[in-house]
């Protein structure tokens, strides 16, 4: 069976989101880097990120990826080296990073959904996604072990939400 580290929550707001976190054994800088670096994103993040500066009100660019179209977002809080959201799509990413104690510095990515029918499959996607930052953390290249499609049954099995469309895919179900 395969593990799922993820949660489906909703927050104050009363917005769907999914929440998940990595720790690495690297400086909250090396982190930072991980979530705003676009050379960084690269190893990991599904589109190409491209922003001339990370500050808020900022339009990034998302492209490159063989599943969506290219799009924008905008920049909605900058606050380095600890807090960067953007809009992305109808979604809300969120990326936090906070020391974790002994050297270590804990990651949360929290995908704030547009439509509550979107947790499982989001939260499958970013599975595979830190799965590859993982790697890239390790200095190795990500080996695909458990593909999207495990973790997206998987999420389905545990309860999360689902039916949202899946671009690239026809028939998931």
């Amino acid at each position: 069976m395969t593990t799922t580290t993820g949660s489906h929550l909703t927050l104050d707001d009363g917005r769907p989101a999914v929440r998940l976190s990595r720790t690495y054994q690297r400086p909250v800088e090396r982190v930072w880097a991980y979530a705003s670096d676009p050379a960084e994103l690269a190893h990991w993040f599904p589109s190409t990120f491209d922003v001339d500066a990370l500050v808020p009100g900022a339009t990034i660019r998302f492209f490159d990826d063989p599943n969506m179209p290219e799009s924008t977002g905008t920049v909605l809080v900058a606050d380095a080296p600890h807090h960067l959201a953007y809009s992305w799509g109808g979604d809300e990413l969120r990326l936090d990073v906070t020391p974790a104690g002994d050297g270590a510095t804990r990651l949360t990515l929290t995908n704030v959904l547009e439509s509550a029918d979107a947790a499982a499959r989001n939260a499958a996607g970013w599975e595979v996604c830190l799965a590859a930052l993982d790697a890239a953390d390790r200095g190795e290249k990500p080996d695909g072990a458990v593909p999207w499609k495990a973790y997206y049954d998987a999420y389905v099995a545990a309860g999360f939400p689902s039916g949202a469309p899946v671009p690239g895919m026809d028939d998931l179900t």
